[in-house]
């Protein structure tokens, strides 16, 4: 098991963040990561707990924008990756449904019924 991202809040303003990931010996892993994660935002279902977990995910996105020293070219640079990685995820599904097989999104809180177990 690898953790790519833990946040814990240890006190009223204690929050620690850790990961397993070394960006410096290994930056070529997040484009890996990205798709991993990508795919697991839009099949896993999580529980019943998404709307909550991406709540979180939103939530550390918009300190992490808050903080910035460029807030509009880091939106903009977002926007430019996030559309990239969502005509990829795109293609690769209709790649994936052309050659028989076929997926299901379901969006959060929505769980498939018992045909899908």
């Amino acid at each position: 098991m690898k953790k790519i991202l833990e946040v814990l809040q240890y006190g009223e303003t204690d929050i620690r963040f850790n990961t397993d990931i070394n960006l410096p010996n290994n930056p070529l892993v997040i484009p890996e990561i990205l798709a991993k994660v990508t795919a697991a935002m839009s099949m896993n279902l999580w529980g019943g707990n998404e709307m909550s977990v991406l709540a979180m995910i939103r939530l550390l996105a918009i300190a992490d924008l808050s903080l910035s020293v460029n807030r509009e070219e880091m939106l903009e640079q977002m926007g430019v990756e996030s559309a990239v990685a969502a005509e990829t995820f795109r293609r690769s599904i209709e790649e994936f449904n052309k050659s028989g097989s076929r997926i299901e999104v379901f969006p959060p809180s929505v769980k498939p019924s018992g045909r899908h177990s």
